[in-house]
């Protein structure tokens, strides 16, 4: 049996508490997405060509009503993951990658291990 790998922890969330701002931003963030229609809408505009996506190539994709998307959308736009701008009678979507950067690197691994009052934890990795 090959010996144990061992890594450093942790994510950003676990190096030290969250303050009451941050988390209440991130609280804000995490809500916006914890939708699976808002998380596809997100994801469908970041990954659409040129970064952008005109609702009416949202809207299609669906099974709701276009009042419907539109609330997704406007939620996703009041936490400030999207921006949008209007073009003749169409509104182009666009994601705010500082924002949704955000909610990456609350989970990301450290690049360095945290500072930890006790040092540093080691997670043993067991493969069977």
């Amino acid at each position: 049996m090959a010996a144990p790998a061992t890594t450093q922890c942790c994510a950003p969330i676990a190096r030290e508490p969250l303050g009451e701002a941050d988390a209440a931003e991130l609280a804000t963030l995490l809500k916006a997405v914890a939708d699976p229609v808002r998380l596809r809408l997100l994801s469908m505009i970041g990954s659409h060509a040129g970064g952008e996506a005109c609702v009416c190539d949202l809207t299609g994709v669906f099974d709701l009503t276009a009042p419907t998307i539109s609330h997704h959308l406007k939620v996703l736009r009041t936490a400030g993951l999207i921006d949008g701008e209007r073009r003749g009678t169409w509104v182009y979507y666009r994601i705010i990658p500082e924002v949704v950067n955000k909610l990456g690197a609350l989970f990301a691994p450290l690049a360095t291990p945290a500072k930890a009052q006790n040092g540093p934890v080691d997670v043993e990795l067991l493969t069977v």
